[in-house]
Protein backbone atom coordinates (compact mmCIF):
# COMPACT_ATOMS: atom_id res chain seq x y z
CA UNK A 1 0.00 0.00 0.00
CA UNK A 2 0.80 3.19 -0.61
CA UNK A 3 0.96 6.22 1.67
CA UNK A 4 -1.96 8.74 0.38
CA UNK A 5 0.48 11.27 0.33
CA UNK A 6 2.75 9.41 -2.15
CA UNK A 7 -0.42 8.40 -4.89
CA UNK A 8 1.08 9.78 -8.05
CA UNK A 9 4.08 7.63 -9.41
CA UNK A 10 5.54 11.23 -10.03
CA UNK A 11 5.76 12.11 -6.43
CA UNK A 12 7.41 8.86 -5.37
CA UNK A 13 11.00 9.59 -3.91
CA UNK A 14 13.82 7.62 -5.59
CA UNK A 15 17.21 7.03 -4.02
CA UNK A 16 18.40 4.65 -1.34
CA UNK A 17 18.29 6.97 1.54
CA UNK A 18 14.77 8.25 0.78
CA UNK A 19 11.31 8.74 2.62
CA UNK A 20 8.72 6.63 3.10
CA UNK A 21 10.50 3.39 3.84
CA UNK A 22 8.56 0.53 4.58
CA UNK A 23 10.60 -1.60 6.97
CA UNK A 24 9.80 -5.20 6.19
CA UNK A 25 10.09 -7.23 9.33
CA UNK A 26 11.50 -10.12 7.40
CA UNK A 27 14.21 -8.51 6.10
CA UNK A 28 15.47 -7.32 9.25
CA UNK A 29 18.89 -8.93 10.63
CA UNK A 30 20.30 -9.43 13.99
CA UNK A 31 23.37 -7.37 14.51
CA UNK A 32 25.45 -8.29 17.71
CA UNK A 33 28.30 -5.73 17.16
CA UNK A 34 25.49 -3.07 17.37
CA UNK A 35 26.15 -1.18 20.91
CA UNK A 36 23.25 0.44 23.18
CA UNK A 37 21.96 3.35 21.69
CA UNK A 38 22.68 6.14 24.42
CA UNK A 39 19.67 9.36 24.82
CA UNK A 40 20.97 12.29 27.14
CA UNK A 41 18.70 15.14 26.41
CA UNK A 42 18.02 17.95 29.26
CA UNK A 43 14.72 19.52 29.46
CA UNK A 44 16.65 23.09 30.35
CA UNK A 45 17.42 23.02 26.41
CA UNK A 46 14.06 23.40 24.85
CA UNK A 47 13.57 26.38 23.36
CA UNK A 48 10.13 27.07 21.45
CA UNK A 49 7.44 25.48 19.71
CA UNK A 50 7.13 27.06 16.29
CA UNK A 51 4.74 26.44 13.39
CA UNK A 52 6.07 25.97 9.48
CA UNK A 53 3.09 26.28 7.88
CA UNK A 54 2.24 22.41 7.62
CA UNK A 55 3.32 21.03 11.17
CA UNK A 56 4.65 22.26 14.29
CA UNK A 57 8.29 21.91 15.51
CA UNK A 58 9.30 21.99 18.84
CA UNK A 59 13.24 23.49 18.65
CA UNK A 60 16.31 22.78 21.19
CA UNK A 61 19.89 24.87 21.86
CA UNK A 62 22.41 23.08 19.90
CA UNK A 63 24.97 25.36 20.82
CA UNK A 64 26.51 22.62 23.41
CA UNK A 65 26.44 18.84 24.20
CA UNK A 66 23.75 18.99 26.64
CA UNK A 67 20.90 17.06 24.82
CA UNK A 68 22.92 14.45 22.86
CA UNK A 69 22.50 11.06 21.86
CA UNK A 70 25.81 8.20 21.17
CA UNK A 71 26.35 4.79 20.51
CA UNK A 72 24.39 2.37 18.03
CA UNK A 73 25.22 2.63 14.57
CA UNK A 74 26.82 6.47 15.35
CA UNK A 75 30.25 7.13 15.00
CA UNK A 76 29.94 10.40 16.66
CA UNK A 77 27.89 11.90 19.08
CA UNK A 78 24.48 14.02 17.74
CA UNK A 79 22.96 16.76 18.99
CA UNK A 80 19.30 17.12 19.30
CA UNK A 81 18.48 19.98 16.85
CA UNK A 82 14.09 19.42 17.14
CA UNK A 83 11.45 17.11 16.95
CA UNK A 84 8.45 16.99 14.99
CA UNK A 85 5.43 14.42 13.95
CA UNK A 86 3.65 13.61 11.61
CA UNK A 87 0.00 12.21 11.58
CA UNK A 88 -2.99 12.11 9.79
CA UNK A 89 -6.26 13.37 8.95
CA UNK A 90 -8.17 9.69 9.84
CA UNK A 91 -6.54 7.77 12.62
CA UNK A 92 -5.90 4.86 10.06
CA UNK A 93 -2.73 6.34 8.67
CA UNK A 94 -0.23 9.26 9.29
CA UNK A 95 3.12 7.88 10.06
CA UNK A 96 5.25 8.44 7.38
CA UNK A 97 6.95 5.21 7.47
CA UNK A 98 5.91 1.68 7.38
CA UNK A 99 6.37 -1.88 8.68
CA UNK A 100 5.14 -4.91 6.85
CA UNK A 101 3.37 -1.86 4.96
CA UNK A 102 1.24 -1.45 8.24
CA UNK A 103 0.67 2.78 9.05
CA UNK A 104 0.60 3.77 12.31
CA UNK A 105 -2.08 7.17 13.64
CA UNK A 106 1.31 9.27 14.03
CA UNK A 107 5.15 9.05 13.95
CA UNK A 108 7.63 11.39 16.27
CA UNK A 109 10.86 12.43 14.35
CA UNK A 110 13.74 13.67 17.01
CA UNK A 111 16.62 14.95 14.66
CA UNK A 112 19.96 15.20 15.57
CA UNK A 113 23.17 16.55 13.60
CA UNK A 114 26.74 15.93 14.25
CA UNK A 115 28.27 18.17 15.40
CA UNK A 116 31.59 16.55 15.60
CA UNK A 117 32.36 16.65 12.19
CA UNK A 118 30.12 19.56 10.96
CA UNK A 119 30.17 23.49 12.39
CA UNK A 120 26.57 23.93 11.99
CA UNK A 121 23.11 21.90 11.77
CA UNK A 122 22.77 23.49 8.28
CA UNK A 123 26.14 22.13 6.64
CA UNK A 124 25.29 18.73 8.56
CA UNK A 125 21.89 18.42 6.45
CA UNK A 126 23.57 18.07 3.77
CA UNK A 127 26.18 15.31 4.18
CA UNK A 128 25.60 11.54 4.10
CA UNK A 129 26.66 11.38 7.92
CA UNK A 130 25.01 14.60 9.02
CA UNK A 131 21.80 13.76 10.58
CA UNK A 132 20.86 11.08 13.04
CA UNK A 133 16.84 10.52 13.16
CA UNK A 134 15.02 8.62 15.97
CA UNK A 135 11.75 7.67 14.40
CA UNK A 136 8.84 6.44 17.27
CA UNK A 137 5.82 5.15 15.46
CA UNK A 138 3.04 6.01 18.05
CA UNK A 139 -0.28 4.15 18.59
CA UNK A 140 -3.48 5.19 20.71
CA UNK A 141 -3.91 4.53 23.89
CA UNK A 142 -4.06 5.94 27.79
CA UNK A 143 -3.31 9.63 28.29
CA UNK A 144 0.40 10.40 27.98
CA UNK A 145 0.88 12.94 30.55
CA UNK A 146 4.35 13.86 28.51
CA UNK A 147 2.74 14.48 25.44
CA UNK A 148 -0.16 16.04 27.17
CA UNK A 149 1.99 19.13 28.34
CA UNK A 150 3.46 19.54 24.72
CA UNK A 151 -0.82 19.16 23.83
CA UNK A 152 -1.79 21.38 25.87
CA UNK A 153 0.66 24.16 24.97
CA UNK A 154 -0.59 23.52 21.04
CA UNK A 155 -3.83 25.84 20.88
CA UNK A 156 -1.05 28.68 21.48
CA UNK A 157 0.72 28.03 18.39
CA UNK A 158 -1.32 29.81 15.96
CA UNK A 159 0.62 31.17 13.16
CA UNK A 160 2.96 30.56 10.93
Amino acid sequence: AVHPLWQSPLTIPGGTRQSPINIQWRDSVYDPFLKPLTISYDPTTCLHIWNNGYSFLVEFDDSTDRSIIVGGPLENQYRLKQFHFHWGAINDWGSEHTVDSKFYPAELHLVHWNAVEYPSFEEAVMEGNGLAVIGVFLKLGARHEGLQTLVDALPAVRHK
